[in-house]
């Protein structure tokens, strides 16, 4: 297990059963579990932590010599994050470049800013989002949250020095602290816009700083190295019950909280960076019986190479997950991840980043120099450390190929393959996609960050759906999966369909089995906006008396945008709502709020897509999102049968 290299620091063993805990909750909220819904919540635990025990650091130092070397101390922060994110970083691009080559072009800027510890501006400025992204997604889109720590420890230490050696006084350095923290979780608050994407205030280093803060505050109010076990029986017990109760609360918000809701960024986030910063007072104790169960061996292991776990285990699952997968979780599958997530992170403790924290570096370089001097000595080596050498060089080799572009990319490329070019009109028309088909052009997609790449549509033969193009438009009908029916062609004139890009994949399809229906979609559209559009259809005549909305694709809503939006659009006669089948982290919220909506809204109906497309994977492209011509047309008569079942 790991002991402090500080002599006066202090192994609090239950803390690194609290990083356990954190690590396991992100873990569980990328594998999608329903009960661990807020289990993103575990980087705030993070960010606690580190504040806390990086001030206490500083504290001692301060006290002990009335100076930070701050030289020293970036260093030591530098020896113990660096080489283990730098190596997987290197490991995963080389793999990529190797054997999934499609997805460089989604990885290059991650990898590079997250080297520079900037990833979360990065991401900010290129508007992707933590939890609305399309396309391949990034192996490394948990690395936001080490630029925020490491631009926290360049920052704050001027900040500590600057105050006790200027103010001086403990307690206003205390509240100094307090109130940047306040004003980091006020920032925030103002910033967020309900029923919009996070991701700015979830990223930006100014809007998370309050839980590195908190974190500090607690370390000048609760040093561990004062904490004495001479206390009464009492006080144990009330360490142990209030840490206890913050550690509940800590629970439940993993269970019940969502990153949808607006609780949680105004003033939600920073309530659990409080009920971690008690449970950390606590489990810091040497006397808390809570801190002694935290640091059983089980946690106690799996904390100590929580960063270790940390690093691997999104690119991980992000490279062993099926594209597309309409069964949900595999709990076999998903229990080899974590497995082979925890081996990975022990090797990297092993061979990284515990003998880097012992000098391990520094013997490597007196070795080379070694060599350098007597150049005989490179025959003696064994054989072993020759393979290990040569194995390092061709990795890095690979790396630099797949980052600087010399090795070719596959372009992604549609669901029909290489050899056609599509072309999109995103304009907001009442038929917004064109779809061209030059069957002797090269498939081309720029590369964008992942969350602009809500751009793919699904071309269906020249721009015919598969019944005109193999029986010249004179087939009326559409063979329907579900129950060998067969939906015919009607009048589809009083219908209105407002969607997103799902609509426009759609569109052939409904075309033929409503015309007259009137198709308002486009790529990347939010609910939000359908307001408006609405207000456009009426101002041109063309909102029929049954509507029909799919949207929550591109991201959630509030239950009050949609009743907005209804409300906006009477005096229409009939409503109906489609569901998604979307694998982000607000499809069940989504869809829980369409139910809701139309369980209490007259004249109301859901499609339930996300129902009928479940073990129909061929239905989707490979984003998982957008549809194949077989989907698209199953969608459409899904959409045909509702209408007919509720006139």
């Amino acid at each position: 297990m790991p002991k402090p290299l500080n002599s006066n620091s202090r192994y609090m063993a239950g803390l690194d059963g609290l990083r356990a805990i954190a690590v396991l909750a992100v873990i569980g909220y990328h594998l999608n579990l329903s009960f661990m819904q807020g289990g993103f919540l575990g980087v705030s635990i993070f960010f606690v932590l580190s504040g806390y025990l990086i001030t206490n650091l500083l504290t001692v130092e301060w006290e002990k010599s009335n100076k930070i070397d701050l030289k020293n101390f970036w260093i030591r922060r530098a020896r113990r994050l660096f080489p283990a994110l730098f190596i997987m970083i290197v490991l995963v691009v080389s793999w990529v470049t190797l054997f999934d080559s499609e997805r460089l072009s989604s990885i290059k800027g991650d990898a590079l800013t997250s080297i520079l510890y900037i990833n979360n501006w990065w991401l900010i400025f290129h508007k992707v989002s933590y939890f609305a992204k399309f396309g391949p997604p990034s192996t490394f889109g948990n690395l936001w949250s080490l630029a925020v720590e490491g631009q926290f420890y360049v920052v704050w230490p001027f900040l500590f020095i600057i105050g006790f050696r200027y103010i001086k006084k403990k307690t206003t350095i205390l509240w100094t602290t307090i109130f940047l923290a306040i004003a980091s979780a006020i920032e925030m608050a103002l910033i967020y816009q309900p029923g919009l994407d996070p991701s700015r205030v979830y990223y930006g280093t100014d809007t998370r700083a309050f839980g590195l803060l908190i974190g500090s505050t607690l370390a000048l109010i609760w040093p561990s190295g004062k904490l004495s076990n001479n206390i009464s029986k009492h006080a144990i017990l009330a360490i142990d019950v209030i840490g206890s109760i913050s550690l509940l609360s800590i629970f439940i918000m993993f269970v019940v909280i969502n990153q949808y809701d607006t609780f949680l960024y105004r003033g939600g986030m920073f309530i659990l960076s409080i009920a971690a910063a008690i449970t950390i007072a606590a489990v810091a104790h040497p006397a808390s019986r809570l801190g002694k169960v935290l640091g059983c061996l089980p946690l106690r292991w799996l904390g100590a190479r929580s960063y270790g776990v940390y690093l691997w285990y999104f690119p991980i699952l992000i490279l062993t997950s099926p594209l597309v997968n309409t069964n949900g979780i595999n709990v076999v599958h998903a229990i080899i991840q974590v497995v082979f997530i925890i081996l990975i992170a022990a090797i990297s403790w092993k061979y990284i980043e515990d003998p880097i924290r012992h000098g391990a570096l520094k013997n490597i370089w007196h070795q080379l120099m070694s060599l350098k001097q007597n150049k005989k000595r490179w025959t003696l080596l064994p054989i072993k450390t020759w393979v290990i050498m040569l194995t390092a060089v061709f990795t890095i080799g690979v790396f630099i190929i797949g980052m600087t572009g010399i090795a070719p990319t596959a372009a992604t490329t549609s669901a029909l393959g290489k050899g056609k070019t599509i072309h999109i009109n995103q304009s907001n028309t009442s038929s917004v996609a064109s779809k061209n088909i030059d069957e002797n052009t090269a498939h081309t997609v720029p590369s964008l960050p992942d969350n602009k790449r809500d751009v793919k549509v699904n071309p269906y033969n020249g721009g015919k759906t598969d019944s005109q193009n193999n029986n010249g438009g004179n087939n009326e009908s559409i063979n329907v999966i579900e129950g060998k029916q067969e939906v015919k062609a009607q009048d589809g004139k009083g219908i209105t369909v407002i969607g997103d890009s799902i609509l426009i994949d759609t569109e052939p399809y409904l075309k033929e089995l409503l015309p007259g229906i009137v198709i308002d979609g486009k790529v990347g559209r939010q609910l939000y906006q359908a307001v408006d559009v609405v207000k456009n259809l009426k101002a041109k005549g063309e909102l029929g008396n049954t509507l029909i909305i799919e949207l929550g694709t591109n991201g959630p809503f509030t239950e009050d945008q949609l009743l907005s939006l209804l409300k906006s659009a009477e005096p229409v006669k009939q409503i109906i709502l489609v569901n998604v089948r979307v694998p982000r982290p607000w499809e069940s919220i989504v869809n829980a709020t369409l139910s809701k909506v139309a369980s209490k809204y007259p004249h109301t109906a859901i499609v339930d897509w996300y129902s009928a497309s479940a073990g129909h994977d061929s239905f989707f492209s490979k984003d998982a999102v957008h549809l194949q011509p077989s989907g698209a047309r199953y969608f459409a008569s899904l959409i045909v049968k509702t209408i007919n079942e509720n006139k």
